[in-house]
Order: C-alpha cells, then structure tokens, then sequence
C-alpha cells in the first residue's frame, strides 16, 4: 500500500497487522475527490420513500438533480415520492431572500396534491442567506392544517451520515401522534430498509408469515399516518443502522422500545435476523413458525447456490458500501458462494464496524475508510479484483481495469435482500465475472 497520502494512512488497514488502528469518523480530505455524499444527500435518501408526503427542496435547481430515481423505492400506493419539487432559487433570491418564494411553493404544491404531509429541505444556501425555513414551515402548517417539517440539511454541515440525523429528527416530529388502539404485542417498526426494488415487500411478507404485525417501514414504502402511530409497536428492527440507530434509540429513550440491528442480506444474516425478532418478541408459536419459513426458503435456493459456487470458487472481491452494517453481510454472502472479500470498505462506519470486520475478513484483507476512485484504483490492482460490488460511481472504475461489476447500492433495479434476494445477488456476481467479454478485456494490474 505504497503511495498513501500521510493523512489517508490511518484509514486504511490490513486485516492482519499488528497494529490496528482505524481512524474513522472524520471530515473528508480536501481535494480527495472522497466519495463521501453532503448532509443534504443523506437526509433525501432516507426520507423520500415515503410516499404520500411532499418532498420540496429550498434552493437551487441543481440539488433536484437527486431526486427519486437515485433510489429505487417503490410503493404500493401513492407515488407522490416520484415528483421532485424545487423552489429554485436564483440571484435575486439570494440577495433578498426566498422565504417569500417558499411559501408560494408550498401553498401551490399542498392545494394541488393533497399530500399527508410535507418536508422541506435546506441546502447550503439558504444556511448561508439566513432564510427562516422553520417559521414558514410553521405558517403553511396552521394555515393547511397538515404537519409541515423542515429538514435542517444544509450540505455543507457535515457528511452524508449527518443528514442522516436531520432526517430522524425530523421523522422524531411525527411519532408519538397517532392512535395505537387495536395494535398486536406481536408487532415490529422495520426501520432503514427503503424498498429498493421492492425489499421491504418481501421482508414485510416474512414477518406476515411469522405471525407478526408491521406497523410502520421507515421508510420504505411508508406512510406518514403509519408512522405517526410507530410508537405502538412492541420492536424496532433497524436494518441500515447509519440512517436509523439514531431514531431507534430516542424511540427507545422516549418511549421504552427496544431495538435490534439487523441485516437481510445473505442466507446467515436473513435466518438471524427473522430469529432475533422471533426471540425478542418472546412467543414460542412465533419462533416455531420462523424455524418452518428459513428451512422452507433455504431448503429452495441452497442447491441453485451450490451450483454457482463451482464457478465462483476462489474468485475474488472488493466491497464498497454507504454503512458498515451492510459490508458484513456482504463478506458473508460472497463466502456462501466461495469468494473472497478482499478489499472492504464504507463511508460511515465507526471503530467497532471496523474491527468487526477485521475478524470477519481473510487475512490480507484491505479495510478502507472513506476511500477514493484513486485508491479503489490501486487496491483493485494490488489485490487482483475479479469484481466490484458497490455504486454505481464504480461501475466505470471497475470496467477500466478489467472487472465485473455488482451494483448493490440504492440505484439498482432488482431486490437483493431476503433470501429470494440472494439467490439474485449470486447470480448476477456469476454474470458479470463469468462473462466471455473478459477474455477480450486486458485486465489492468497498473
């Protein structure tokens, strides 16, 4: 790992060194070209899966640019998520002032689409012009008579793991007023799984299945009355624990529900969590019924899987995710199909994910912290990549030199969670690193 910049060093790490200090947590560096996303990039893609609220962005047309197609969501219901709304602030406005502007806004977009509710997002202009989005906000509130939030998202704040929090808070504002009459003690909030490409449906169906009552999905395909009333449920089950920790835990603290941090992706991670929530919610015909589902589901896709892993024997990988959470269950899943992670890498995880995953990784195994495509460039060709699973800012990396490419971020198109999902995670990782095009293709070892 030669060529290091000084100030990169304590971010990158070998699984098998003697010293093992990962330094986290950190402001990207200048001039990195980090893949790190802003505080406003964090709170959008968590909050606009709901679907039957108003999403208007305060600022200039460009932050709309990340609107509902950067996540594939999907819903069951209303697709008010799908619109993107913008007051698009020019120079006038921000030499006097939009607040005029975003009370227009709002006002126009309520009467004609009768959302359920509204956020609205800040971005670093209107932090830097001093615009009062809050009592606006409380204005359009009284006078529509819906709940009117503000997301303090100003990009420049922090990172992407900081709109995350912007986003809890702001969601924080609409637990605690519903009616939770008639809810089961048998009954779950799943938190940080957004329904790209239909997961939540899926993981939803499993619960169902158990016997055991969803009352919200934050946020995946959810609904601000649902979530209104969240705070009925027995259990909170965090899926993308960078996103919803934060709120899980004030649930907690306010309202004495405990939470249990799950994955559902791979075979190991979709059994336990079904398990952990079978457990915890302390019903023996729970459990005895989740132990039918994961033989029953198992005993489907195992031989499908056996069959890929012939292939796929020996191949190697490296890993690149938003949360830390989510590369665990990724290095498991590649090992259930006989590869090898060796490059493993996030933008939010903490110390404890980092050492977490030092244990779980071969030795060898590069561990990587708010990288760069030159970074992801080199360690792709140090440790002989065979494909990237990440992105879509890698897809291009990954071509370049030589690689496949898995796309498991929040753009994809088809459901990689639960175990229906794993059976599509292996085979899409064979199509791509068992396609004769590489053959044509010079693999690029710098």
């Amino acid at each position: 790992m030669d060529g290091i910049l000084e100030k990169r060093k304590k971010q990158i790490h070998r699984t098998d060194e003697a010293k093992f200090d990962m330094e986290c947590g950190k402001a990207s560096l200048a001039g990195s070209v980090s893949q790190r996303a802003c505080v406003f990039c964090g709170s959008r893609v968590v909050l606009y899966p709901i679907t039957d609220a108003l999403h208007l962005i305060h600022g200039p047309i460009g932050c709309a640019s990340y609107t509902w197609d950067i996540r594939g969501a999907t819903s069951s219901g209303r697709q008010l998520h799908r619109m993107s709304f913008c007051t698009d602030l020019t120079e006038k406005e921000v030499i006097y002032g939009g607040e005029k502007k975003l009370y227009k806004s709002l006002c126009t977009l309520i009467d004609k689409y009768k959302p359920a509710a509204a956020f609205v997002y800040a971005t670093c202009i209107v932090g830097i012009i001093g615009d009062d989005m809050e009592a606006v906000c409380r204005k359009v509130e009284k006078e529509k008579g819906i709940r009117v939030l503000p997301v303090m998202s100003e990009g420049f704040k922090g990172t992407k793991k900081d709109g995350y929090k912007a986003a809890c808070d702001a969601i924080s504002e609409l637990v605690g007023t519903g009616d939770t009459s008639g809810i089961s003690k048998h009954s779950i909030n799943i938190l940080g799984d957004f329904n790209i490409a239909g997961e939540t449906d899926i993981i939803r169906s499993y619960y169902e299945r158990m016997g055991v009552e969803v009352v919200a999905t934050i946020t995946g395909d959810g609904r601000i009355d649902d979530i209104c009333k969240a705070h009925g449920a027995t259990l909170n089950v965090v899926q993308c624990s960078g996103s919803m920790t934060h709120l899980a835990k004030e649930m907690q603290a306010k309202y004495g529900i405990p939470y249990v941090r799950v994955s559902y992706v791979g075979i190991e991670d979709t059994s336990a969590a079904l398990y952990d929530v079978a457990e915890k919610l302390g019903s023996e015909e729970i459990m005895e019924k989740t132990r039918e589902l994961v033989a029953a589901e198992v005993a489907k896709i195992y031989p499908e899987l056996l069959e890929i892993k012939k292939d796929l024997e020996g191949k190697r990988a490296a890993v690149y995710t938003g949360g830390a959470f989510k590369a665990f269950s990724l290095v498991r899943s590649l090992r259930t199909i006989g590869m090898i992670a060796a490059v493993v890498g996030s933008q939010t995880g903490n110390k404890e994910d980092y050492e977490q995953l030092r244990e779980l990784c071969d030795p060898g195994t590069i561990l990587v912290d708010d990288t760069n495509p030159v970074e992801l460039s080199k360690f792709m060709q140090e440790q002989n990549i065979d494909i990237f699973i990440g992105g879509v800012k890698e897809r291009p990396l990954a071509f370049k030199l030589g690689a496949g490419f898995c796309d498991h971020n929040h753009e994809r198109k088809i459901p990689l969670g639960g175990f229906e999902g794993m059976v599509a995670f292996a085979k899409e990782v064979h199509a791509s690193v068992m396609s004769p095009v590489w053959q044509f293709a010079r693999k690029n070892k710098g």
